[in-house]
């Protein structure tokens, strides 16, 4: 039974595409634009009405849902490519994309002008996440206007109202510091031990369970032993988090000379062609500088 709702999704790549399934399968009439027109067409099995242009996909919505790669094409999407005046007034634009605090910020001030409510609702949780409904949303906004999201997070995992426009993705970027910084601890620590004569996996079985266990080194750890570094989330993706955190960093008079360290190996690994492997690619990286490869 339809609950009434009609959300566009705009963007269906690796997170978008399983976002979008989960909520045409919650119920919801969902419409769908990705740049590439391709990526979306497996959602026309779900229900999900595929369109060629944003602004028609977002005409009549209640909500639209923004999965796109950078605050800078949100900022086109939103007011170059039309979608916000397409936007019916009073209606929902959450970005659950991982953008800098000062631009969700504009977005949201540019939005509010035309009549247009704002959420900024990064999510943590992959492509695993994304698919089974378990993502950590972090939302920035207006409290009424978090409210009224629920029924759309819902589907997608479990939400938390972090504070105003912005402190979504302040959020975020302090989930991305410590996963970009534990995975270099990870990487560096199983290299070490590698080459010292220890077998890493046989490492990581060790350390799991005290103090130094952690999710990453359960899942990030398990595909650098396994050297299976297909991307869930690309190194390139880190990167621009780690970089995003930085220029935050730096607007704010913050030092932040861990998150420092780790954006130049992160660059220096996408820089040596491992921008697409899985962000545990750093790993590699390392690896390289270390002769272990």
């Amino acid at each position: 039974m339809s609950t009434g709702l009609k959300i566009a999704v705009l963007g269906t790549g690796m997170m978008g595409l399983p976002m979008a399934r989960r909520l045409a399968q919650a119920g919801h009439e969902v419409h769908a634009w990705n740049r590439t027109r391709a990526k979306a067409e497996p959602l026309a099995a779900d229900g999900v009405t595929i369109h060629d242009q944003a602004a028609d996909a977002v005409r009549g919505v209640d909500f639209a849902v923004s999965l796109l790669e950078s605050g800078a094409i949100v900022g086109e999407v939103l007011f170059q490519r039309g979608v916000a005046d397409a936007m019916p007034k009073g209606s929902l634009f959450i970005d659950m994309a991982s953008i800098q605090p000062r631009e969700a910020r504009e977005h949201a001030s540019q939005l509010q002008a035309l009549g247009v409510q704002h959420l900024d609702a990064p999510v943590s949780g992959g492509t695993l996440g994304a698919e089974a409904g378990t993502l950590a949303i972090m939302a920035g906004g207006e409290a009424a206007d978090f409210e009224r999201a629920q029924p759309v997070f819902a589907a997608l995992g479990r939400s938390t109202h972090v504070g105003p426009h912005g402190a979504g993705q302040l959020a975020k970027l302090a989930n991305q510091m410590i996963v970009g910084i534990t995975i270099g601890a990870v990487a560096e620590a199983l290299l070490l031990a590698e080459r010292g004569g220890a077998d890493p996996a046989k490492v990581r079985e060790a350390i799991s369970g005290g103090f130094a266990d952690s999710r990453i080194l359960q899942v990030h750890g398990e595909r650098m032993v396994n050297h299976d570094f297909a991307p869930r989330g690309r190194m390139t993706v880190q990167l621009k988090d780690m970089r995003n955190a930085m220029a935050t960093a730096d607007e704010i008079g913050f030092s932040a000379p861990i998150t420092d360290l780790l954006e130049e190996l992160y660059a220096e690994g996408v820089k040596n062609g491992l921008g697409d492997l899985d962000q545990a690619g750093l790993y590699v990286e390392l690896q390289r500088r270390n002769a272990l490869d």
